[in-house]
């Protein structure tokens, strides 16, 4: 699985809560994919929606997984 850590721009710092959250939504988001195989990119896409919001100041980790998975299918 690809972790969402690789996505972080050098420039983008996150504290210790920022960093949590943005793991756990991440986590969450590939779950709710189902397991489906999907690829790199898509899972690359949902990352860096979840960074960016984060970078904006969102901390809550289901906020930030509906951000992540937003227009993305995700029952079947």
């Amino acid at each position: 699985m690809v972790q969402i850590l690789q996505f972080v721009l050098p420039d983008q710092t996150f504290d210790a809560d920022a960093t949590a959250a943005l793991i756990a939504a991440y986590d969450k988001a590939i779950k709710e994919l189902h397991d489906r195989g999907q690829p790199e990119l898509v899972c690359e896409v949902i990352a860096k929606r979840i960074i960016a919001a984060t970078a904006a100041g969102e901390r809550d980790p289901g906020r930030l997984c509906e951000v992540g998975l937003a227009g993305l299918q995700t029952t079947h």
